[in-house]
Formats: C-alpha cells, structure tokens, sequence
C-alpha cells in the first residue's frame, strides 16, 4: 500500500478500536467497508488478526468483570450457529441468510428502544451466539446479536463478556481462513500495519469507556447494533 493509504487505514482502525473499545464491539462494523476500498486484501484476515490483538487487550483490562459463566452457554451457541449458517449457505445465498438476521437485529433493536428486550440467561444466551455464528458467518458481523443482551449491564461486564466471546470466535474464523488458504504470512504483514491503530484507539478508549459509563452504554450498544444491521442490510441488497 502507499503512504496515504496505510495512514487512512490506520486512522480508521483508530476509530474502530476506540468504538470497540468503549462499547465492546465495532471494529469491524466500521473498519471493514472502508478497508475494502482501500485496500481489498486487508479484508477479512490482517483485519481479524487486528480484531484478535484488540480483544485480547480488552479481555485483560476487564477481566475481572467477564461473566466466565455466560460464556458456557454463549460459546456452543456460536458454534451452533457457524455450523447452521455453513448448511444454510449451501442451500441459501448469503444475501438471505445475513438480511434475514440483519432485519432480526434491526427488530430487537426497536423492541429494546420501546422498552423490551431480554436478560443474558442461558436460553437467550445461547440463542444470541448461535444468531452471533449465523450473522458473523454470513456478513462477517456478528456482533450485535450477543452485545444486545448486554445492553442493561454496567460498561466493563459488557466489554468484557463481549471481548472474551469475540476472542473465541475470531480464533475460530482466523483458523477457518486458514484452513482454505486465505490466511498467511502475507496476511500477518497486512494485519501488522494495522496495529498502531488497534493500540492508539485501545489507549484513547480508556477515558471514552469511562464517558459512556456514565450512562451512555445502553444508548451505544442500541446504536451500534442499528447501525450494523441497516449496513448489513445494504451490503446483501446490493
């Protein structure tokens, strides 16, 4: 890549981790289409690889509010979900499997804003990872379907809880790219250059965590996840 382009790159992987690491997901909401036309490789491995640094540093600043428990149900849900959605996707055009989910996503959202939505209980746990597996194997965002649970929780249980499942899962997607040859030392160098971003928006997230702590998590998770899924909506309808 040029200069500008890897100074653009940089900058908005900045901005995705400072999201993410505020709200506890959105990197790859915000980062990925812009990645793509900047670049097209840096789409999906080097920035899974940048996702896979920046949870690992938010687990550890808020492992002392994962709710390791939550993850027992959540976790197999995922992997339900990755395993129905690589079924699907043989019978199913992408596009109707992420634009189903997408207009789920977009519901709960409208429910949690009209006062409804549902506690993280194993059931709606285990419901939520395997919509996570689904939509994040279909679209490559799989985030809000497990962030909307956490939207009552106070900022470090979410961000957490959060970090710590989307651990897992990028360490199964990265493994998935590689399996198929789509995921290499070339890709390792491309994630490479991306990690000044990863670490400045860790950095600066710090205090923006500490603003939306006041208050404001619900607010961005509810958002956020709208955002994800109108963007996931118009990617599938193109």
């Amino acid at each position: 890549m040029s200069v500008p382009q890897t100074v653009v790159a940089i900058l908005i992987v900045t901005a995705g981790s400072i999201v993410q690491g505020s709200v506890g997901f959105g990197l790859g909401i915000l980062a990925a289409p812009v990645l793509l036309l900047i670049e097209p490789r840096l789409v999906p491995g080097p920035l899974l690889l940048a996702a896979l640094v920046l949870t690992l540093l938010l687990a550890g600043r808020e492992w002392r509010a994962i709710r390791f428990r939550d993850l027992g149900w959540s976790l197999p849900g995922r992997v339900v979900g990755t395993a129905a959605a690589a079924t699907l996707l043989r019978v199913m055009p992408a596009e109707r499997v992420g634009l189903v989910v997408a207009v789920l996503i977009l519901a709960s959202v409208a429910l949690s804003a009209a006062g409804l939505h549902l506690e993280p209980k194993p059931p709606a746990l285990l419901g939520a990872g395997a919509l996570a597996g689904l939509l994040g194997t279909a679209t490559s965002t799989g985030g809000p379907p497990i962030a909307m649970l956490y939207q009552q929780e106070e900022g470090p249980s979410a961000r957490g809880t959060l970090s710590a499942f989307f651990v897992v899962g990028v360490v199964i997607s990265l493994a998935g790219l590689a399996a198929v040859g789509r995921f290499g030392m070339a890709e390792v160098r491309l994630a490479a250059g991306l990690l000044p971003g990863v670490l400045i928006g860790f950095l600066i997230s710090r205090r923006t965590a500490r603003l939306l702590d006041r208050g404001y998590t619900r607010p961005a998770i509810l958002a956020l996840s709208a955002v994800a899924g109108l963007i996931a909506i118009v990617d599938q309808l193109r």
